[in-house]
């Protein structure tokens, strides 16, 4: 039997919009709806937010999240612990957090990997200086 802790995290599905009008940078929550791209509930989208800014929060005080306080996290953001785990391991998939020596981080690898995806379509495929994106 496999648990959720222990699930494959290495992707997540995030909804991407072509509409100009439906840019995060213009909505007026735009990290509210960054989540609502990653998670389909708002309920979980909202969770994950408020996750990422307690490991940002804890992170800056240089006391991160531990993994072993996934009771205490779960309980603190009012869900089981599948759910914790399951919205986790979103979290981890995107490359929107890490998990190092038992300690939860904010990770750029998502930044990275969305930046090559758009200068690789950027110059691959519409012939565009990559310097001009």
């Amino acid at each position: 039997m496999t648990y959720v802790k222990d699930a494959p995290r290495t992707s997540t599905t995030i909804m991407i919009r072509s509409d100009a009008n439906s840019r995060i940078s213009r909505s007026r929550e735009p990290f509210y709806e960054f989540m609502r791209r990653l998670f389909q509930e708002e309920k979980t989208a909202a969770v994950g937010q408020k996750f990422i800014i307690l490991i940002e929060e804890r992170q800056k005080k240089n006391e991160p999240v531990k993994t072993s306080e996934w009771k205490e996290t779960s309980d603190e953001l009012g869900i089981g612990k599948a759910s914790f785990y399951s919205m986790r391991n979103k979290l981890l998939g995107a490359g929107l957090i890490s998990n190092k020596n038992g300690e939860y981080r904010l990770s750029g690898q998502f930044s990275k990997d969305a930046n090559d995806m758009a200068v690789w379509w950027w110059s691959a495929m519409l012939k565009n200086d990559p310097e001009n994106l």
